[in-house]
């Protein structure tokens, strides 16, 4: 018997291409529209939502739409169900705040708004990123301005324009202008060793009890009365008979020979008077100027600046660094009458005033600077230490703490036991002109070391009470390496300054660092300037004024 063949119907479709109506096995079957571009999901996942990843919550989203027809609703059946079990569950690592909120805020704005920018055109996307990027840089900019009023609300206000030493008169006459960066390009290498021409005065034995001080075993800065005598070049009498003795042609102290050579890292105003009488160069300092207080954070990105009496002044500072430095250099010596005594007595001293004067070793000294330029200076020990042939002579300086927040945020009874680098290191950009001063006098006077010791306030608030937390020495050339300095190029600056002086005529003349600028300026000033009435009157009754006496012994 043949098989039957049935024809299967055939919907015609008249008035267009395609099937006429739906099957019956697809009616009522919601329908989701999808674009080959999306990804194809999970079939089933049973470990629940413990292990989904975040990063990867819209993968699988459809380009077309949210896909809500499908979602499952509870009945309300579930309505009165309760939890009996309460637990903190853990979250996991993807909830614990390792996104920004305004991450998470732009991503919840993704996800709200998916299906609605695919709709956007490219010009419209473009707009909407310019507004969001605009409107992040206004609130940038507004936090910035806002963080800048909160610093300067903080104390730090800009840095005010530093004062000069002296002021500038109308009569004086700029010679020459030397700034900073062409100064520290100079050089003089392979200066002779000096020569010794007179020894005098006499030192005491430095205490080694104090190289053990330490934070935990601190000891008090005790006030010692004693005389400290600064004089300046014209005023002392050793100079003024090496005129007479020394075929030389400059006359100075190491206080103002280190300020000449080390200028280049100074950055308050400073100046010194120079004399050329006779063909022959004298360094001064005023009579009523400041140059022998210590400067405190001189060299600070944000150097104090407050005015008046306050307790932290420019002023106030230098004085009581200046106090600290002179009763800690007194206190560390022993008090027992053993003095390395030098062949010659104090220049300075008087006989009612024996026992009150600092002692002080003094050395004169010539140094041949070539070009026919000798240089004689006076310079100065502090204390000795050893004994017989092996005395090794010593210079000896005070670091101040005044207050750790404004002064590099470096706390010493924090750090000085543990991290004393650290300290130094702070020190060192804070006062790198000081440091630099007291290393090249050390030098110049040929001390075996150089003791450092590290002073603080008791109270912060109080400049009267202090301790002593440590103390640190160095050989001079080594501690000069550590800091960056370059002798070779101190003797440079202060040879270039010599022979600018040499060649001008007899006369008065002035350097200053500018207060504001990093350069020193050489003034031409008349021969009575800064002297007062009552030497003019000197000067004119018996002839045996300074310029008087130096220009006989020229023509001696």
């Amino acid at each position: 018997m043949a098989a039957k063949f049935v024809a299967p119907p055939i919907q015609d479709n008249p008035t267009g291409w395609g099937p006429c109506d739906v099957p019956e096995q697809f009616k009522d079957m919601p329908y989701q529209p999808f674009s080959k571009g999306d990804r194809l999901g999970k079939v089933s996942d049973w470990t629940g939502a413990t292990y989904q990843d975040r990063r990867y919550a819209i993968k699988y989203q459809s380009t077309f739409g949210s896909m809500q027809q499908y979602a499952y609703y509870h009945e309300e059946d579930e309505s009165t169900f309760q939890h009996v079990f309460k637990t903190n569950v853990p979250k996991p690592l993807y909830q614990r705040g390792r996104y920004m909120r305004n991450q998470r805020n732009m991503k919840n704005q993704r996800n709200q708004k998916g299906p609605q920018m695919q709709v956007l055109g490219k010009g419209n996307k473009r707009e909407l990123v310019r507004k969001k990027n605009f409107s992040f840089g206004f609130q940038k900019k507004k936090q910035q301005q806002q963080h800048r009023n909160r610093w300067n609300r903080g104390g730090h206000p800009p840095i005010k324009n530093r004062d000069a030493s002296v002021t500038v008169r109308p009569g004086w006459k700029v010679i020459e202008e030397m700034d900073f960066p062409r100064l520290s390009k100079l050089s003089l290498p392979n200066v002779d060793d000096p020569k010794d021409l007179y020894l005098c005065g006499s030192l005491e034995c430095y205490d080694k009890t104090y190289d053990r001080v330490t934070v935990k075993n601190e000891k008090k800065l005790t006030r010692i009365n004693r005389i400290f005598h600064k004089v300046t070049t014209t005023d002392d009498p050793v100079i003024r008979q090496l005129t007479k003795t020394e075929n030389c042609n400059v006359y100075a102290t190491d206080a103002i020979l280190s300020t000449i050579m080390c200028c280049t890292r100074s950055s308050n105003s400073w100046d010194v008077v120079v004399q050329k009488i006779a063909g022959k160069l004298f360094f001064d300092k005023r009579d009523d100027s400041e140059f022998d207080l210590l400067t405190v954070s001189e060299t600070s990105s944000e150097p104090p600046q407050e005015e008046g009496n306050s307790l932290n002044s420019p002023r106030n500072l230098s004085l009581e660094a200046t106090f600290i430095n002179h009763n800690f250099s007194q206190q560390v010596l022993r008090n027992d009458g053993n003095r390395y005594k030098f062949e010659h007595e104090n220049p300075f001293l008087d006989e009612d005033e024996e026992d009150e004067v600092a002692p002080v070793g003094y050395r004169y000294r010539k140094w041949n600077l070539g070009n026919d330029i000798s240089l004689v200076a006076r310079t100065e020990h502090d204390s000795f230490q050893g004994g017989g042939n092996d005395v090794q002579f010593i210079n000896i300086k005070a670091l101040n703490e005044w207050d750790s927040k404004y002064s590099g945020g470096v706390d010493w009874r924090q750090k000085l036991d543990t991290q004393r680098g650290a300290v130094l290191a702070n020190e060192l950009k804070n006062n790198a002109c000081k440091l630099a001063k007291w290393t090249v006098q050390a030098i110049l006077a040929g001390s075996d070391q150089i003791k450092f010791g590290y002073v603080s306030r008791v109270n912060v608030r109080d400049s009267t009470k202090h301790m002593i937390l440590g103390t640190q020495q160095f050989k001079p050339m080594e501690f000069a390496n550590q800091i960056n300095l370059n002798m070779d190029n101190a003797w440079g600056i202060l040879r270039c300054i010599i022979d600018m002086c040499m060649k001008l005529p007899d006369g008065k003349y002035l350097i200053m660092k500018d207060p504001n600028k990093a350069m020193i300026r050489l003034y031409d000033i008349p021969d009575n300037t800064f002297e007062s009435d009552e030497e003019e009157n000197e000067k004119q009754g018996d002839g045996e004024g300074k310029q008087a006496f130096y220009a006989r012994k020229g023509d001696e």
